[in-house]
């Protein structure tokens, strides 16, 4: 199966990784979770939510916002670890991960 994830920082501005099995050999949701819980801390990144309860999706979209797009454009490698680790995260065959709007999409 491939897997194709789109990150969205509006108009012209979208970078978009097509992901086949063994692009994602060796990831794990355990380890994906773990990576974007890292990168979450690091980047200090501050999700109010009413319930104090940051989803999955929240930590998606929080290190893809507070990265920024000039992050995905120069640092290809962290992006690419960025798109694989939301594909196996999400599990789905497209994941759209819209910053300007700040959803996700299947």
């Amino acid at each position: 199966m491939h897997q194709n994830v789109i990150v969205s920082f509006g108009k012209d501005k979208q970078f978009d990784y097509k992901l086949t099995a063994d692009d994602l050999a060796g990831y794990t949701s355990d380890d994906a979770r773990r990576w974007f819980d890292r990168e979450f801390e690091e980047l200090e990144c501050d999700v109010p939510t009413p319930m104090g309860k940051v989803l999955l999706a929240d930590r998606i979209l929080s290190v893809a916002k507070y990265s920024g797009e000039r992050r995905f454009r120069e640092n290809p490698d962290w992006a690419g670890h960025f798109a694989r680790n939301a594909a196996v995260m999400m599990g789905r065959e497209v994941v759209r991960v819209d910053v300007d709007r700040y959803t996700i999409e299947y």
